[in-house]
């Protein structure tokens, strides 16, 4: 099998070695240089038409994991909206299947209610509506497609809140009870393994119990012998403050199975490290 990673970045880096691993012909591109052993390796703006031509063609499958990192509004949609439509466009009629990955923050419930991939896509911000633009692009493209809902993801040096209570710059909103949703990023990398083996469709990524901030805030603040962090309101984060619970049954009922079924076990790593 060949394969393509559009973004070899934090997720796609893991991605390309388990993929390795299984004996496919891996090739990675992103923006800046990229070496990694084994794998094929491209430099590629996805933001620009024309920088996709110094690819080769005749890939079973291509993994979108891209990111805008810490980029605005305006980088954020070159890269999501713009960056799949060239690749659309460069695809033209093929049988390669393309996987997305897209984000949870498209679901912008604040009720704490159970979503699912059914539940209708209503953004409220910009970044959020332009993960709706891109999957839709991809959603009419023709193109065998498959849509992975990803939620907040942390791992190695990853994870906003982890960071803000070691900095001491957490706050606890809401009282509290706001719900959040996380997912370890190898199993990220499992749940891109387990897409490519099954039907396509769009499924959410995440782990198995949400967590609302306060019991989030006062497990970790117990693991590392910290204070709680005080009550206030966050107004500097890209992505909108929601509460909600991510089912991921649908991706569990494909064969997906979790490393870190909750927060405690992926935390509990990281806090070794």
């Amino acid at each position: 099998m060949r394969i393509l990673i559009l973004g070899c970045g934090y997720v796609g880096q893991p991605l390309a070695k388990e993929l390795m691993k299984l004996a496919y012909e891996v090739h990675a591109a992103r923006r800046s240089s990229l070496s990694i052993e084994g794998v094929k390796t491209h430099q590629v703006d996805i933001t620009q038409p024309d920088s996709f031509e110094s690819l080769p063609r005749n890939f079973d499958w291509i993994i979108f994991c891209a990111s805008s990192g810490r980029g605005g509004a305006e980088a954020h949609r070159a890269v999501f909206v713009d960056g799949i439509n060239n690749l659309i466009d460069w695809l033209g009629e093929t049988s390669a299947r393309v996987l997305f990955t897209s984000s949870t923050n498209i679901y912008p419930q604040t009720d704490g209610n159970w979503v699912a991939e059914n539940t209708p896509r209503q953004p409220v911000t910009g970044t959020a509506q332009n993960l709706v633009d891109a999957e839709t692009a991809l959603i009419e493209s023709g193109i065998t497609y498959s849509i992975l809902r990803v939620a907040g993801i942390y791992g190695p040096d990853r994870g906003y809140f982890y960071r803000q209570l070691l900095n001491n710059e957490a706050v606890i909103t809401d009282k509290g009870k706001r719900w959040m949703n996380m997912i370890h990023r190898d199993d990220v990398v499992g749940a891109i393994l387990t897409v490519m083996k099954t039907q396509p469709g769009i499924y959410n990524a995440c782990d198995n119990k949400p967590v609302t901030q306060g019991e989030f805030y006062e497990w970790l603040t117990n693991r590392l012998g910290k204070p709680m962090p005080p009550e206030g309101e966050v107004t500097h984060r890209k992505r909108t403050t929601t509460s909600k619970r991510v089912s991921n049954q649908k991706l569990k009922a494909a064969g997906w199975t979790l490393h870190y079924p909750t927060f405690r076990e992926g935390y509990e790593t990281l806090i070794k490290e």
